[in-house]
């Protein structure tokens, strides 16, 4: 007979004609023994022996029933798992994506992942890919931009770290159909909420923002060095894309930022929490929604709405769309044109044919 395990014994042949008990959980006992015909204690082998037939065997098996160790299934997809999104993020800091980037990916990598807990992840298939998104679209409701940014992950991983092709069509990036404006804040509302922030780093943190048209990434990477206040510039190092673009620097805030260094005295980078670490971005939000709260305006406003504002601020001005466009750091100009959209400028002249009617309403 061959070999028997289970989880708290082994019965393991010997002989032709003998088994060797070992059992783990607890003892084999003498009485144990002599419920089984022919079982005796070996002192040479310092172990139980029983004859190796049928019916020891089931006499044996009466007190101590097989259980074997369960297989746990999502063991091995769970070292697979780790192992997978490892190779992943290494793959994303080799390409040189942006943390940001980075973050995005990382997030949406492991929902899918944890949708397909059980399958190892090397083993997923363009069905599999179809389903979650499909998923994603009935269930979840996602968005257009929220489409793109799990089939850009989900992409990379098959591409990169699969090395398989992806020309289903599962793989492919939806053409923009929404077209939606961007929240922007007036001149009046800017001021109003600049009025609510007390604290002087954070000002000068949401000043920097607006001033310059920042995203709140490129803000928290300033160092120091990157004001010139000789040419009354701010450099933005490894924007969006890993591009260098230079912005404006207004007199107003480099005397704000002289004040907040003179304060705060901050070692390496521009804005700092404490011993030379970064703010986080969820940090920037929060504040910036407490200080939105307190001035009782209801537009659905971002840290990012001070960009956007920035840029259709300086439309109405009249400067030129693609000075903007370099300020921005837009790679194309189509990005920028959206804000021709919210400027109020160019339509500010232009007559409500209402306002021509003659109507008589009782009062």
């Amino acid at each position: 007979m061959n070999e028997i395990k289970a989880e708290k014994y082994c019965l393991t042949p010997i002989s032709k004609n003998r088994y060797k008990i070992e059992v783990f959980s607890f003892r084999f006992q003498k009485v144990h023994a002599k419920k089984i015909r022919g079982c005796y204690f070996s002192g040479t082998l310092k172990c139980w022996v029983m004859p190796q037939n049928k019916m020891c065997l089931d006499q044996f098996l009466k007190f101590f029933p097989v259980t074997p160790k369960k297989e746990n299934k999502k063991e091995i997809p769970r070292i697979s798992y780790n192992k997978a999104l490892k190779d992943y993020i290494d793959q994303l800091t080799l390409k040189r994506y942006s943390p940001r980037t980075i973050e995005i990916y990382k997030k949406q990598i492991i929902l899918f992942f944890e949708f397909y807990k059980d399958i190892k992840p090397d083993e997923l298939t363009d069905d599999n890919v179809k389903e979650y998104i499909l998923d994603l679209l009935m269930k979840k409701k996602i968005s257009l931009s929220y489409q793109k940014q799990v089939i850009s992950a989900i992409k990379f991983y098959f591409e990169k770290i699969l090395k398989r092709e992806t020309k289903s069509y599962y793989f492919e990036i939806p053409k923009s159909k929404e077209r939606k404006l961007p929240v922007v804040l007036s001149k009046n509302e800017v001021s109003l909420f600049f009025s609510k922030i007390k604290n002087k780093k954070n000002l000068a943190i949401f000043s920097t923002i607006y001033s310059g048209g920042l995203r709140i990434s490129e803000a928290i990477n300033l160092k120091i060095e990157d004001i010139d206040s000789e040419r009354m510039l701010i450099y933005i190092r490894g924007g969006k894309g890993m591009r260098d673009r230079t912005t404006i620097l207004s007199k107003d805030l480099l005397d704000l930022l002289r004040g907040y260094y003179k304060k705060y005295q901050p070692k390496t980078w521009l804005f700092e929490i404490s011993n030379d670490k970064q703010y986080n971005p969820r940090t920037i939000q929060k504040i910036f929604h407490q200080a939105l709260k307190q001035t009782g305006i209801k537009k659905k406003a971002t840290v990012h709405t001070l960009r956007h504002s920035f840029a259709t601020h300086l439309l109405e001005n009249g400067d030129d769309i693609r000075y903007i466009q370099k300020l921005l750091g837009h790679k194309n100009l189509k990005t920028t044109e959206i804000y021709t959209h919210v400027t109020s400028k160019a339509i500010q002249g232009i007559k409500s044919p209402f306002d021509s009617l003659n109507i008589e309403n009782e009062k």
